[in-house]
This record gives structure tokens, C-alpha cells and sequence, in this order.
């Protein structure tokens, strides 16, 4: 038996932003063009998945919604600094595909590992575009979901060294997002991203929620 979507959530809101936000996975998505939005300029390289396919490494992340404290809350992590990429910076959970794995299934199976959330409580809403890193090689494969209540976080000590806990409703905030210039990689770089207690959510996690935000957005 599926998860039920509605069975816990504490409003009526809740239920229906979730119902209507799986409605919204299944049409065309904003994809690309909302992406960019969070994307650093200038961006290093600009091509899309589509144009490098199965030239990439391929990586399943899962956005989880859950109702927390009357509101709808994502979990982000941020990776340990014995990570062999992206070490100490804020991701959602997830990870490689394996062989003979869905990336939906690479997606729960990440999220089991990196924070133990058991996959038997995760209802799938849907997918949001792929989206390519260049620098890396990888195209990370967005699977959003839901639990009919918080989890029962367990994080991994070697993946993850803090896990953050978000309302949905501080990211709909513009007063939220801001841009800063970085030097990266020796080139100052133009920077979005979403500030949550100290945190600074940017690049490809912001990029990915940018898309979901567009969704729910729409919805409206």
C-alpha cells in the first residue's frame, strides 16, 4: 500500500499544495529557464543535459516535503569535508546511480543512507528537470516527495555533518534570496542564493529548488 499524502498533515493547505504540486510534475516544467535564475555568472559551461546525455555521470537527489510544526518543511544536508566532491556544501540528499538501479530508487536509497529515511514512507510526487554540472560531469536527477509526518532523521556521521530543516514558505520569500560576489576557481563570480540562519544555499541545490519553486508558484 501506497503512503497516504494527506494522512497527518496539519491543514487542508498542506494537502492540496501537495496534491496540486504532483498535478503540476506530471505537465511541462519550467525546466532551464528557472534554473538559471540561481545560477553563478557566469556559469562554467552552458550545456544542458539533453546535449550530453549519457555522457555524464548520472545522480539521483530527493526533495522531501513533510509537515513539521504547522508548516511544510525540506531537509538539506551539508556534506562532511571527507567527501570526494562538494565537500561542506549544503546539498539535497542523494548520490550516484547504481547498476541496475532506477534513479528514483538511487534517490530513496541515498536518502536511507545519508539520513535514514525509510523508503516505505516516501510517497513520489514526480521529477523536476535534470540538470547538468559541468564542472563535475554529473546530472543530478530531482525526485520530489512526501512523508505523512517528520521522519526520524538518523544522519550519517561520514556524509553528513549537519542536517538543515526548512519551511517551504522561507524559500516563497524574495526577501530570502540574495547574490553576492565569490571568487571561484580564481574568477569572481556573480552568486544567487537563498539564505536560511547563516546557510547559503547555492549552485545546483539552488538551481534545483528554483525549478520547484517556479511549480508551486505557478500553482498560485
Amino acid at each position: 500500500m501506497k503512503p497516504d499524502i494527506k494522512a497527518g498533515l496539519r491543514s487542508p493547505e498542506e494537502a492540496l499544495l501537495l496534491k496540486s504540486l504532483r498535478t503540476e510534475l506530471k505537465k511541462e516544467k519550467p525546466g532551464l529557464k528557472a534554473q538559471l535564475e540561481m545560477t553563478p555568472r557566469p556559469r562554467p559551461g552552458h550545456k544542458t543535459y539533453e546535449e550530453i546525455c549519457d555522457g555524464c555521470i548520472k545522480a539521483g537527489v530527493l526533495i522531501l516535503l513533510y509537515p513539521w510544526n504547522d508548516a511544510l518543511h525540506l531537509v538539506l544536508t551539508r556534506r562532511t569535508e571527507r567527501m570526494s566532491r562538494h565537500q561542506a556544501q549544503i546539498s539535497f540528499p542523494g548520490g550516484r546511480q547504481d547498476l541496475r538501479e532506477t534513479l528514483r530508487q538511487t534517490a530513496l536509497r541515498e536518502a536511507r543512507e545519508e539520513l535514514g529515511i525509510l523508503p516505505g514512507s516516501v510517497r513520489i510526487l514526480g521529477e523536476l528537470t535534470p540538470l547538468y554540472i559541468p564542472p563535475s560531469n554529473f546530472c543530478i536527477f530531482p525526485v520530489v516527495a512526501s512523508t505523512a509526518g517528520r521522519p526520524e532523521f538518523s544522519p550519517s556521521p561520514k556524509e553528513v555533518s549537519e542536517m538543515i530543516e526548512v519551511p517551504l514558505t522561507h524559500f516563497l520569500d524574495p526577501r530570502n534570496r540574495h547574490e553576492e560576489d565569490w571568487i571561484i576557481r580564481g574568477e569572481q563570480v556573480a552568486v544567487p542564493f537563498y539564505e536560511f540562519n547563516g546557510h547559503k544555499v547555492w549552485g545546483a541545490t539552488a538551481m534545483v529548488l528554483a525549478e520547484l519553486l517556479a511549480l508551486i508558484r505557478r500553482r498560485d
